[in-house]
């Protein structure tokens, strides 16, 4: 799965770290999501959608 979580948090000027704090979960976990290594819960990606004002298929895709 793909995503465009580090491009929405740049175009914020947002850092890893203050998005986890957005998120309540850590700044690794945001690493993690954007470089692709980790796919969120549905809870987490519910959450990131609301953060970004985004539907998630917007944010999150199958490559």
């Amino acid at each position: 799965m793909r995503n465009i979580v580090k491009e929405l948090r740049t175009e914020r000027e947002l850092s890893q770290a203050a998005l986890a704090d957005l998120l309540e979960v850590s700044r690794q976990t945001v690493n993690a999501i954007e470089t692709g290594r980790y796919d969120p819960s549905l809870p987490l990606a519910f959450t990131i959608s609301k953060v970004f004002g985004q539907p998630i298929e917007k944010i999150f895709f199958v490559d």
